[in-house]
Formats: structure tokens, C-alpha cells, sequence
């Protein structure tokens, strides 16, 4: 299946990022990429089911590629699939909750958290980072020390 995403991946999970056409889904990839976490898509997403979970790769044609408004498109070198830990609708600040419940959906059959984010948001980065620490269990305490995690070696 493919879809129309970003997705970028740190510490073993990868978050798609979700929304409309110039939602900022390629600009907060590379926000996410300069703060460590690899690219695996931009644009469109390749996933599969393996192994109980769902996986993101790049089309062949855009392995690596990236768009960078006002530049191009860059090539930041492929790295490979991940597995999706996180969905990550994008969405104005106005419309999202702010104490919002626990939110799921199925892709693909696996049942997956989503959260609703703000792109323009200067955290917008720190709150994925935060999103994916949580689900890998990590103590709210250490959300502070989270920028000292190194990124995930490429594949």
C-alpha cells in the first residue's frame, strides 16, 4: 500500500506524518532529520505488513529524496524501511486538543496510536520525539534528557 506521507524514524520506530497537500509534512521531516531522526520517505510512503507490525520504506524513485521548499529537492542518501510506531496528524494548533485521550487507528490491520500535531509549532519536533520515547516506554522524567539520545544508526 502506499500513501501520501512523511515518515522519518529515531530510536527503532518510525512516525508517519499525515495531512493535506502543504501541510508541512516535508518541512517538519527535515526539521526531524536535523534533529537526528533518519529519513525513510517523503512524500509518498511504501507500506507492508511484517512481522506483526507495520513497515515504511520509499518508493524506488524517491529512496533518499526529499523536498525542501525554496530549495528543491535534496538528496540525503537512502536508509532503508522502519517500522511505524506512530501516526501523526498534522493539523493548525487552533483545532487541537489540548489534554486529548488516547487515539488509535488500524492501518493495514495493526492498530497504531495517532496523535494530532502542529507542523509550525517550534516543539513540533520535541513532541514527536516525546510521542515515540513514551511508546518505547521510557519514563516521562526522562523526557528532559531526550535530545542526548543518539538517532538510530541507517541500516
Amino acid at each position: 500500500m502506499q500513501v501520501h506521507a512523511s515518515c522519518c524514524a529515531w530510536s527503532g520506530l518510525a512516525v508517519l506524518l499525515r495531512g493535506i497537500p502543504g501541510s508541512g509534512k516535508s518541512d517538519l521531516a527535515l526539521r526531524l532529520v536535523d534533529a537526528g531522526f533518519r529519513l525513510v520517505a517523503d512524500d509518498r510512503v511504501d507500506l507492508a505488513v511484517e512481522r506483526g507490525g507495520v513497515t515504511a520504506s520509499a518508493p524506488a524513485a524517491l529512496a533518499g529524496l526529499i523536498e525542501v521548499r525554496g530549495l528543491g529537492i535534496l538528496d540525503l542518501g537512502s536508509s532503508g524501511a522502519a517500522r511505524v510506531g506512530l501516526l501523526a496528524d498534522l493539523a493548525p494548533a487552533a483545532t487541537i486538543e489540548r489534554m486529548p485521550e488516547p487515539a488509535t487507528e488500524a492501518l493495514l490491520g495493526i492498530k497504531l496510536p495517532v496523535i494530532r500535531i502542529d507542523p509550525t509549532a517550534p516543539s513540533a519536533v520535541a513532541r514527536v520525539r516525546a510521542a515515540l520515547a513514551v511508546l518505547q516506554g521510557r519514563a516521562a522524567s526522562r523526557c528532559g534528557a531526550l535530545g542526548d539520545h543518539a538517532a538510530e544508526p541507517a541500516p
